[in-house]
């Protein structure tokens, strides 16, 4: 295995089963992904994409198959340990960015680092440091409902980033996003795997696709394409008239 490989699993199989009915969520997958790299994967309803996130994110177990999790073997640990591992190796992000509705960015931001017993004062630190790296350090103690979609979402990244995970796992992060917001989201996931962090998104539109240095597809519980390409490098378009760019968007 190379040393870069944040992520590797070898021959993973999902079965569920209901009565007599097998079915294989999974059937063989296997696949590296190396530090530093930004994939999509992508797949039709019921191909077995989200269940493959599932077990990337270490909330779903294998039914057989091996996962590494930066070197570490994780598919057959105890639930406190899965815990244990998302909280110190991976950050999430979802289409409804998942945002405390009455709690302030930083307070958001902070929560995970609470659930780590991080005191105080370096919670808020690194906080704020996250917020600062994603555009939001004058939006700190806005709630959801004083911030823009796009600002919504960045204050997830942030969450995700604050525990310094090795890998981020997103799940549609645009989704909910307009065309301007969605190629702010991947300029920064763009910028995060330039720091080595491994960036790895769910999506449904080519369009996002073509940002990321690596592409998955998944059908019927088996990896069918795997593709590398050239990201396409993000370019802003103009604010509409009268919007301010990143942290002067909304209020």
């Amino acid at each position: 295995m190379s040393d870069d490989a944040q992520i590797r699993v070898v021959d993973l199989t999902k079965v569920y089963r209901t009565g007599d009915v097998e079915v294989r969520a999974l059937d063989g997958v296997s696949l590296t992904v190396e530090k530093g790299e930004f994939i999509a994967i992508m797949g039709t309803s019921g191909s077995g994409k989200s269940t493959l996130m599932n077990v990337l994110g270490c909330l779903d177990r294998p039914t057989s198959g091996q996962y590494f999790l930066a070197g570490r073997e994780v598919s057959r640990l105890d639930k406190n340990a899965l815990a244990e591992v998302r909280n110190t190796y991976l950050g999430f992000v979802f289409q409804n960015f998942n945002l405390l509705s009455r709690t302030t960015a930083l307070e958001n931001v902070e929560l995970p680092l609470l659930y780590q017993g991080v005191g105080g004062r370096a919670r808020r630190e690194r906080a704020v440091a996250a917020l600062g790296r994603v555009g939001l350090g004058s939006r700190l103690d806005h709630t959801p409902n004083q911030l823009s979609g796009g600002q919504q979402q960045r204050v997830a990244i942030a969450r995700a980033l604050v525990g310094e995970p090795k890998v981020i796992l997103a799940d549609e992060p645009t989704g909910n996003l307009d065309t301007r917001t969605s190629l702010e989201v991947m300029a920064l996931f763009q910028e995060l795997a330039r720091t080595d962090i491994t960036v790895a998104l769910v999506t449904h539109e080519p369009e996002i696709a073509e940002y990321v240095s690596r592409v998955i597809v998944v059908r019927d519980g088996k990896i069918r394409e795997d593709r590398r390409q050239e990201a396409k490098p993000v370019v802003l378009l103009p604010p509409p008239a009268g919007a301010a760019m990143l942290e002067g968007d909304a209020s």
